[in-house]
C-alpha cells in the first residue's frame, strides 16, 4: 500500500480545480447539509423539496414465515430452551438447557453446574418468558458432561428428539441458548463433521470424552447445554464445547466456527439413567490407555494394572503394550478416539478389536461391560 504525502486525505484531486479549495470547515458544512436533506426525506413520505414533488413508496407486503423456516423453528423451540445460573463459592457460572420432559426435567452440561453442586450453591432456571424457578439436581455425569435438573410449578413443553445417527455432513442446524448471558439467542449453521473425538472438562479429574457433532453455527460461552436442532426443529445434539484461537471477552474464548455438540442419541441414554438412578454408567473394555502415546492408534498402558483381571480385554487375550488400530472396522488413530468410540456404544455390545502386537496384526471379539 502506498501513502500520498501531497496533501490531506480529504483533498479530492481535480484538473478543473473544483475540489482544491474545499476546506475542512466547508467539508463539515457540506456534511451537515447532506444530513439536513436526508432528514427532510426521512421526515415525510410526501411533500416538496427544491420545488420538486417527492413521493416515497411504503411497502405493505407481509413477511411470510412458512413452516420449516428458521424463524418458524425458532418460535417453536425457544419456549422450551432455558437459561441457567449456577452460584458457587467462586461466584458462579451461566449456561443453557432445554426441557426433555413436561414434568419439569431439563438437560444441560455437567460443567455448567458442577462448581455449584460441589460448593452447595443455588441453581436458578429462567424460562424464555422471564419467569425463574429454583432447580434441583437429579443427577450428573462428568464422563459424558451431562446433567439433569428439575423444576416444579412451571407449564413446560418438551422438545422432540431427533436421531443423531442419521445426521449427515452439510445438514442445516440451529443452535439456541444464552451466550454471554444473552438468552434466547439463535444462530444458524451446518453440520461440519461427525464423530469428532473431543476432550472437554475444567479439571483432569472431570474430563469428558465426546464423540461429537461439529458445527459452524456460532457457539459461545453460555451456549453450553443448549440444544442443536435440525431443519425440523428436533434436537440432534447438546452444545458443549468450542475451539478457539484466543481470548476475546473477559478472558473467555469466542466462536471461530468450530463448535461441538454431544449427539442426542448418547445424551438421551445418559439422561434416562440419571433420571432413573441418579447416576450413569458407560461401556468399557477393561483396559487403561496410555494417553501420552503419540503413534498411530491407542496403546494399552505398559504397567501391571493396564488390563483389568477378568475384564473383556483380558478374556479376549489383549496384553499390555498392544496398540489398538480399529473398532468394528472404524480406524482408531489416538487414545481419545478409542475412548469416545467405546463410550458411544452400549453395555453388552460385542465389538471386533483390531490391534498390533509388535509387527503382527491381530483381531479379537469382546463384549463391553459396565464401568465400576
Amino acid at each position: 500500500m502506498s501513502i500520498n504525502n501531497g496533501g490531506p486525505w480529504w483533498d479530492a484531486p481535480s484538473k478543473s480545480g473544483l475540489g482544491k479549495n474545499i476546506t475542512l470547515r466547508s467539508a463539515i458544512v457540506l456534511a451537515l447539509v447532506v444530513g439536513v436533506i436526508a432528514g427532510a426525506f426521512g421526515a415525510s413520505s410526501s411533500g416538496s423539496l427544491f420545488g420538486r414533488s417527492v413521493n416515497l413508496v411504503k411497502s405493505t407486503s407481509a413477511i411470510e414465515r412458512p413452516a420449516g423456516s428458521v424463524a418458524e423453528i425458532a418460535q417453536r423451540v425457544l419456549p422450551s430452551v432455558v437459561s441457567i445460573e449456577a452460584k458457587s463459592s467462586n461466584g458462579g457460572s451461566t449456561g443453557s438447557g432445554f426441557v426433555i420432559d413436561s414434568s419439569g426435567y431439563i438437560l444441560t452440561n455437567n460443567h455448567v453446574i458442577a462448581a455449584s453442586v460441589t460448593s452447595g450453591g443455588d441453581i436458578t432456571v429462567r424460562l424464555n418468558d422471564g419467569s425463574s424457578f429454583d432447580a434441583k439436581v437429579v443427577g450428573r455425569d462428568s464422563s459424558y458432561d451431562l446433567a439433569v435438573l428439575k423444576i416444579v410449578g412451571a407449564s413446560l413443553k418438551a422438545l422432540q428428539f431427533g436421531d443423531s445417527d442419521k445426521v449427515a455432513v452439510g445438514d442445516s442446524v440451529i443452535a439456541i441458548g444464552s451466550p454471554l448471558g444473552l438468552s434466547g439467542t439463535v444462530t444458524l449453521g451446518i453440520i461440519s463433521a461427525k464423530d469428532r473425538a473431543v476432550t472437554a472438562g475444567e479439571s483432569n479429574s472431570e474430563n469428558s470424552f465426546i464423540n461429537a457433532l461439529q458445527t459452524d453455527a456460532a457457539i459461545n460461552p453460555g451456549n453450553s447445554g443448549g440444544p442443536l436442532v435440525d431443519a425440523t426443529g428436533s434436537v440432534i445434539g447438546v452444545n458443549s464445547a468450542i475451539a478457539s484461537l484466543g481470548s476475546s471477552f473477559s478472558s473467555q474464548t469466542g466462536s471461530i466456527g468450530l463448535g461441538f455438540a454431544i449427539p442426542i442419541n448418547q445424551a438421551r441414554k445418559t439422561a434416562d439413567q440419571l433420571i432413573k438412578n441418579g447416576k450413569a454408567t458407560y461401556p468399557v473394555m477393561g483396559i487403561s490407555v496410555d494417553m501420552n502415546f503419540s503413534g498411530d492408534g491407542a496403546m494399552i498402558a505398559k504397567n501391571a494394572q493396564a488390563i483389568l483381571p477378568g475384564g473383556p480385554a483380558a478374556k479376549a487375550g489383549l496384553k499390555s503394550g498392544d496398540i489398538i488400530t480399529a473398532i468394528d472396522g472404524r480406524p482408531i488413530t489416538s487414545p481419545e478416539e478409542l475412548i469416545v468410540t467405546i463410550r458411544s456404544l452400549n453395555i453388552g455390545d460385542s465389538v471386533v478389536v483390531t490391534y498390533k502386537r509388535g509387527s503382527e496384526s491381530k483381531s479379537a471379539t469382546l463384549t463391553l461391560t459396565a464401568s465400576k
